[in-house]
């Protein structure tokens, strides 16, 4: 065997092809030949080279970026636990309402005649209504999303009403502040909603609450998953 033939068959093995010589007469040719040795050893470095590049020295980011994933989980906790006490607040408000506590003259009131105790019922209604749903989305804060354009469409209302109310003389100033709860859960519901909103445990614990989740046998054909198998370009044959 020729020096010729010899490396073109050390070029063919190092890219992964069919060699113009069998292999072991390649061998027994880099034995005697120490020219082809050293052109295998080149071009072997050469190959490694181009396929292979030294990994630059990096920083160490893993607690600096455990700690910022940690911030917003933290940040959201403690925004849950302040919406949660706010529609508490919202829903003793609700009950002080309907005892006779707050507002109207008590139990009279309720039973007297005429539209206001009607609307003073609706209204310690919509209080309690609101308050639970502000529970709600605290536990389930997913579910920030539905109630905040409810919540928001009651404020912008309320606040119309009671600026009016408060220029005509029908309303004290105590009545009206004490829809300020409103506008803190309405910020703190929104403040929820922007910093996510839940945990992906929270979406498999919901997910597997539903009666069919376990055994959903569904015959609809499911897109593939990942991209297709990338078969090989080249081969090489066993020695």
């Amino acid at each position: 065997m020729n020096c010729e033939r010899c490396r073109t068959s050390v070029s063919a093995l190092l890219d992964g092809e069919l060699p113009e010589a069998p292999e072991s007469e390649v061998d027994a040719h880099l034995e005697t030949c120490a020219a082809c040795r050293a052109f295998q050893a080149e071009a072997g470095a050469l190959t490694r080279n181009l396929r292979v590049r030294a990994v630059a020295p990096t920083p160490d980011l893993a607690g600096a970026v455990l700690a910022a994933a940690e911030r917003p989980r933290r940040t959201r906790g403690v925004l849950r636990g302040a919406l949660a006490l706010t529609a508490v607040a919202q829903m003793l408000l609700a009950l002080g309402q309907l005892s006779g506590l707050i507002g109207m003259h008590g139990h009279a009131a309720h039973g007297g005649p005429g539209m206001a105790a009607h609307l003073f019922n609706e209204s310690t209604a919509w209080n309690l209504a609101l308050g639970v749903g502000l529970l709600w989305a605290a536990w389930r804060d997913r579910t920030a999303a539905g109630v905040l354009p409810v919540l928001s469409a009651f404020v912008a209302a309320l606040a119309g009403f009671s600026v009016h109310d408060l220029v005509i003389g029908a309303a004290t100033v105590e009545r009206v502040a004490s829809h300020a709860l409103l506008l803190v859960g309405l910020g703190l519901l929104f403040a929820v909603h922007r910093t996510g909103g839940g945990d992906p445990a929270d979406a498999d614990r919901t997910a597997a609450d539903g009666p069919h989740a376990a055994d959903d046998t569904s015959s609809a054909p499911r897109a593939p998953q990942g991209p297709p198998h990338l078969r090989p370009t080249a081969h090489r044959e066993a020695a």
